[in-house]
């Protein structure tokens, strides 16, 4: 570990070798997928070499971070989150429409999108929100002005035709049940998922139809119990409603490739050719690695060009053809390394914006982590979000990057802070 820049504090050195592991790692494996690549040559024209310019952006970005004072962050915690919320509004006009989706600013031949940097505008909104000592998240009133700072981004995100990108806010939630929000709604939650895979996968005329057979046979057993008749159809009735939410949203919210995307994630849809052929030819990259892999640089899939989208959203595929099981366990280790330090780190935070925040980065990353894997080995829906140090491209990176790096900021002043609730 390093001298920090305040008395006694120190960056953790564990968090950043990983974080350099990790971008490293990704770096070989975007140059990997730079079809051609056969010998290293500094050109900034190239992906690999744009990448390169990224990831000097990031760590001077990351630089900076260290030698500012951790409480402009928790002062300014709101007129960051409004800011990013303004340029989400901003990009929906002025913006520039890539894959559907009019998410981009662009600038000069780099583009940068909004939806990545405004996790890092929530992030610090939620801390600050939920650290403030009046906050009590059992209080209803709590719940909703929360629920509020979450939404808000997820629905203008949405309404940038950027369905995928939205989700990923969802993960917040998970920060709220370590302060105290009740295991009830993760219940509900986990209903609700259940609600809507069966609505997309049998429609929403047959889930109401089983629904009420279901209320008529329980109410048949406890029709002498009034109150328990009156909550098992006042629950029905909401499952109900949400199922006929979530049948709108679907057909109506959703693109088209979108919706066969889920349906061939659920198995509903077979397209080897067409939209699953992304998830098809990322399989067989993966499978094709073996045991070992077919070595740096060897990977006939990767220099094929068979993976769509592979330096970005397909990226793990690489590290699976060339580095093979092993390879990707070893990634995939680097990254669970990474998350238990993070958990660590939260833990022994004095203030509680710092634990707040700590964990928001955590959700983040380990929501990117599961589905962007996830995706390429077809147990989640393809939703277009990038491996955290890995894909190819300035915002993620230098949005990751920026989250974790305020995270190690906030660490290393603990020292300094005072062991009370700001």
């Amino acid at each position: 570990m390093s001298e920090g820049i305040y008395g006694q504090s120190k960056i953790d050195g564990i968090t950043l070798f990983l974080y350099l592991i990790l971008v490293a790692i990704g770096f070989m494996a975007i140059f990997s997928s730079s079809h051609g690549a056969e010998s290293f040559s500094l050109d900034f024209g190239t992906k690999y070499g744009k990448q390169l310019i990224w990831i000097a952006v990031s760590l001077t970005i990351g630089a900076v971070l260290f030698l500012m004072d951790v409480r402009f962050f928790e002062v300014f915690s709101y007129p960051i989150f409004a800011i990013f919320m303004v340029l989400l509004v901003l990009v929906m006009f002025l913006g520039t429409e890539v894959n559907g989706a009019r998410s981009w600013f662009s600038i000069g031949s780099f583009r940068l999108q909004p939806a990545e940097f405004a996790k890092f505008g929530v992030a610090l909104a939620l801390a600050r929100y939920v650290s403030d000592i009046d906050t009590d998240m059992k209080s209803r009133r709590y719940q909703m002005i929360t629920a509020g700072i979450i939404l808000l981004p997820i629905v203008l995100i949405i309404l940038q035709g950027d369905a995928g990108s939205g989700l990923v806010f969802f993960s917040f939630v998970m920060v709220l049940y370590r302060e105290g929000l009740s295991g009830t709604i993760l219940v509900i939650g986990i209903v609700s998922i259940a609600i809507a895979v069966l609505t997309i996968a049998f429609g929403f005329v047959a889930l109401i139809i089983t629904l009420v057979i279901l209320g008529a046979i329980i109410s048949a057993f406890v029709y002498t119990n009034t109150r328990i008749l009156r909550n098992l159809w006042l629950i029905l009735a909401i499952c109900i409603g949400f199922s006929k939410a979530v049948d709108f949203g679907f057909t109506r919210v959703l693109q088209i490739h979108q919706q066969k995307r889920i349906q061939v994630m659920l198995g509903l849809l077979d397209d080897p050719q067409g939209l699953g052929y992304n998830v098809n030819q990322s399989k067989i990259a993966i499978g094709s690695g073996g045991l070992l892999g077919k070595g740096y640089l060897q990977g006939t899939q990767t220099k094929g060009d068979f993976v769509p989208e592979q330096h970005t959203d397909f990226i793990f595929t690489s590290i699976g053809e060339e580095f093979g099981w092993v390879g990707s366990t070893v990634v995939i280790i680097l990254f669970v390394l990474l998350f238990l330090r993070i958990s660590f780190l939260a833990e022994r935070q004095r203030s509680k914006f710092s634990r707040v925040y700590a964990y928001c980065v955590l959700s983040i990353l380990f929501f990117h982590f599961l589905i962007n894997i996830g995706m390429t080995i077809n147990l989640a829906p393809v939703i277009g979000i990038p491996l955290p140090f890995f894909s190819y491209g300035g915002s993620s990176l230098i949005s990751f990057t920026v989250l974790l790096f305020l995270l190690l900021r906030l660490d290393a002043n603990r020292e300094n802070e005072l062991a009370s609730d700001y």
